[in-house]
């Protein structure tokens, strides 16, 4: 399922990831990649979790969530209540 973000959760990747503050993000950037390491993904998650008013699931707290801004909307998105953009 494909969800879109909202700008709150755009904003949060934004400070958690300095190489993302210009442009578009684009869904499938490696984050690691990006520049984030382990201590900004548990500091994202935690401001993640603060902001939405939510608590990831521990089976979801994996290396592979925070592959993707759209891995981790994946995520986040469900927990919110967000609904799915219909695929064509």
């Amino acid at each position: 399922m494909t969800y879109m973000w909202d700008s709150q959760f755009e904003e949060l990747l934004r400070q958690a990831v300095p190489s993302l503050q210009s442009g578009a993000i684009d869904p499938a950037e490696d984050l690691q990649n990006a520049g984030l390491d382990s201590i900004a993904s548990v500091e994202l998650l935690l401001q993640i979790e603060a902001a939405y008013d939510i608590i990831i699931p521990d089976e979801a707290l994996t290396q592979q969530t925070f592959t993707t801004p759209c891995t981790l909307w994946g995520v986040v998105a469900p927990l919110i209540g967000a609904r799915p953009i219909p695929s064509p």
